[in-house]
């Protein structure tokens, strides 16, 4: 098993140190700040190896800098590498990126970014989105389309129950709020919304979230067409729940 960190890092960011224990091998998954994720590395007297980057966006790529003269190799999606100047790999659809003897497949899910990336480690039942799929929610369109999107959520939702999900942010608790008005009769939403609430109200993380659980509470998973989608995705653009 993977050994997975989660760290809060500028105002609602994830970025997430992946450990393997045989190894001794540390990946952090979008530094958006170096400190918090070198700070909670050395707590657990680990090195950082490599730093694995779903897009360019600055909440996700201003820590490269300093993990780079730290030590660690930048690797990131291709087709956004004028945007990454810190990159020294370039992956895209189909690579494979390792941990010790764990092997993450990169998938390319575009829409939010062109050239967003995704790490799946389908062995430990494990994917880290970014800004793609969030728990009850999706990332907005800024650089694709309803149709990229679309795609994206088809994929993901065909991945076994059990995988975790690690995100990008915490956006659990406004994307249930808005998710109660897109699916209103959905009681599986009417429950979860109760507990990420109370999670919430102490503080508490709301994600990881599961395959599983987004089948059952996320409008954009759960949507049947590229236009449902769409209207979600405008609509909550929209939303101020």
């Amino acid at each position: 098993m993977l050994d997975i960190v989660r760290v809060p890092v500028l105002s609602d960011n994830y970025a997430w140190l992946i450990h393997d224990t045989v190894s001794g091998e540390t990946v952090v998954v979008d530094p958006g700040e170096a400190g918090p994720v070198i700070a909670a590395a050395k707590m657990r007297d680990w090195r950082i190896d490599r730093v694995w980057t779903t897009h360019w966006h600055p909440d996700h790529t201003g820590g490269n800098a300093e993990m780079k003269a730290y030590g660690a190799t930048i690797v990131g999606p291709a087709v956004e590498a004028d945007k990454i100047p810190t990159l020294d790999a370039q992956v895209g659809e189909g690579d494979v990126v390792r941990i010790g003897a764990h092997e993450a497949t990169v998938m390319t899910v575009p829409g939010h970014t062109q050239g967003h990336i995704a790490f799946h480690f389908a062995d430990d039942a494990a994917i880290f989105t970014g800004d793609t799929l969030f728990a009850m929610g999706c990332g907005r369109l800024f650089e694709g389309t309803p149709a990229d999107m679309f795609a994206n959520m088809q994929r993901y939702s065909v991945l076994p129950d059990e995988t975790e999900v690690f995100c990008g942010h915490e956006y659990t608790q406004s994307n249930g709020r808005y998710a109660l008005v897109a699916e209103p009769d959905n009681a599986d939403i009417v429950t979860r919304m109760a507990e990420v609430d109370a999670a919430r109200a102490k503080g508490e993380p709301t994600v990881p979230t599961t395959i599983g659980r987004e089948r059952a509470t996320n409008p954009f998973l759960r949507a049947t067409s590229i236009e449902q989608l769409a209207r979600y995705r405008a609509a909550k653009d929209d939303f101020r729940g």
